[in-house]
């Protein structure tokens, strides 16, 4: 959001400066100091997305606070227009501190202090206060150079106000994302408002600062660009510590993508136990200690019948092709998943690879990076076997991948006697989200049978067994089923039990795309635990 608009103020006595491109710097500062107003906004949204998981919560919050501080701070400026140059440079040396290291302060916020949504209120708050006072100053700074009506004035002022906006809101993730990620990037930003509007007043009027007023300027711009490149210069080690003040075992790897935060932990017991695990925006994936249990579960019961080709959606970390690879006259698989550097840690780093035992180097394997939403949208092959291992419907980003209509372009990929696996989430700690899941499936005329199994990393674990046609289908396990550890027949018929209190969630509405309810159910119930 950039600078809202403010009445324009009256004209000022004071002379106009000299310098004949003073409107057109004046302009540049505008435009520069709504770019950087825009990054970060975005930036808080997206710190928030990342840490949190809940996008539309996050910029609800920003987004509101910041507009409504915005107006306060239009207000507050106005008794500060007789001295608009150096209350400007005053404001932007404050935007910029507090701008450039909102990112920083507010991660280890999170990560020390678990005080992130206060801090991020109030950082929204100030942020949205400073940016406010901005454009009725700019007015009067604008007006003292060049005598125009008021409509002129906020024509050029909004005109070069919205130009800078769109710059910066598409350099937050193009370029700025990219190139030097979320802490750094702030920090550059800090530094380029701070430059923007100290060069204006300390140039163009430099006439209207006392020499004192002006010595003062220089010591404190000095003083913020010093704590903003000691920052930027610590930003790596200090990402280092705040990640790992995140996580109980040492971090083994840790990458940040345009998609998620990618971290892979790894620690020994003290018996001499390895436990390598697998986070995505912090939320656990596999431990090795147990993931074989999920994962047999997961895939087994649905290769029963014809198995040719099969499809996963999800499952980046190979453990799922592992177990689908251990049947020989299985011909092919077409493995679907967002982030392509999942993919490369599963098949390039010994820790992930020689759990999923290679699975990615397996000639059978067609490895796609791609949306699974948007592929299956241009998705013509059909697939005697499906498994859908998305993570859990705690975001907006991942609800989409539980709603009836993507339900219904996997469908439109499983042959008439095909069989899909639905990993659902927890029956125990989430059960309106889990049985969301089957009343979805339902709503498409398809067949299920819900099962649940134990895995210590994640407690209680359930999927769904689908199939099209009115008869449920029965989870068994194939007649040449490979040895496995933690399922046998008994075992599978006794999943199908569950406890009283646990039971399946009648009259629960499906999940769609405009009514991702899946997403109230599942952040109202993990929000327990």
């Amino acid at each position: 959001m950039t600078t809202t608009e403010a009445a324009p103020a009256q004209q000022d006595s004071a002379p106009a400066p000299p310098n004949r491109g003073a409107r057109f710097a004046v302009l540049v500062a505008v435009f520069v100091c709504a770019a950087c107003g825009l990054v970060y906004e975005l930036a808080l949204v997206a710190l928030g997305s990342y840490l949190i998981g809940d996008t539309i919560g996050q910029a609800s919050i920003v987004l509101s606070l910041m507009v409504f501080a915005m107006g306060v701070g239009a207000l507050v400026a106005k008794p500060l227009q007789p001295w608009a140059a150096a209350s400007f440079a005053g404001i932007e040396l404050a935007l910029a501190l507090l701008g450039g290291l909102s990112v920083l302060g507010l991660y280890a916020a999170f990560a020390w202090l678990s005080l992130y949504l206060p801090a991020l209120i109030a950082t929204a708050l100030v942020l949205g206060l400073l940016i406010g006072a901005e454009i009725p100053l700019l007015m009067v700074l604008l007006q003292r150079i060049r005598s125009q009506d008021a409509g002129s004035a906020v024509a050029d002022l909004f005109a070069a106000d919205y130009v800078g906006g769109l710059v910066g809101g598409l350099a937050f993730p193009f370029l700025l994302l990219p190139l030097f990620g979320q802490v750094q990037g702030a920090l550059l930003v800090g530094m380029l408002n701070a430059a923007a509007g100290l060069g204006l007043v300390l140039t163009v009027f430099r006439r209207e600062l006392s020499k004192r007023a002006r010595l003062l300027l220089i010591g404190a711009s000095a003083l913020v660009a010093g704590l903003l490149l000691g920052a930027y210069a610590y930003a790596d080690d200090f990402e280092v510590t705040a990640r790992q003040a995140l996580y109980s075992a040492p971090v083994v790897h840790a990458e940040r993508t345009p998609y998620q935060d990618v971290v892979l932990t790894e620690s020994v017991s003290l018996s001499g136990v390895r436990d390598t695990r697998l986070f995505l925006n912090g939320d656990l994936q596999f431990s090795s200690v147990d993931e074989y249990r999920y994962h047999e579960a997961l895939v087994h019961p649905a290769m029963c019948g014809p198995r040719g080709r099969v499809l996963v959606l999800g499952g980046g970390d190979g453990l799922a092709l592992r177990e689908i690879l251990r049947y020989p006259d299985v011909r092919e698989v077409t493995l679907v998943d967002l982030d392509p550097a999942v993919l490369k840690l599963a098949r390039d780093d010994e820790r992930v690879s020689s759990l999923n035992h290679d699975a990615f180097r397996d000639p059978r394997v067609h490895a796609i990076p791609a949306d699974a939403f948007s592929w299956l949208r241009e998705n013509r092959d059909r697939y005697d076997v499906v498994f859908v291992d998305m993570p859990d419907a705690d975001s907006t980003a991942t609800a989409k991948l539980y709603s009836a209509e993507f339900y219904g372009l996997v469908r439109q990929a499983m042959t008439d006697r095909a069989r899909m696996v639905v990993q659902a989430g927890s029956p125990y700690f989430a059960p309106k989200a889990y049985w969301c899941v089957e009343a979805t499936l339902r709503s498409l005329g398809l067949a299920t049978t819900p099962y649940e199994v134990s895995v210590p990393a994640f407690g209680e674990w359930g999927f769904h067994l689908v199939t099209q046609g009115s008869t449920p289908p029965e989870p068994r396990l194939p007649d040449d089923v490979p040895p496995l550890r933690s399922l046998d027949a008994d075992t599978l018929r006794a999943a199908r039990t569950f406890p009283p209190d646990r039971a399946r969630l009648p009259d629960l509405r499906p999940s769609t795309l405009m009514h991702p309810t899946i997403l109230d159910y599942a952040q109202g119930e993990w929000t327990n635990y």
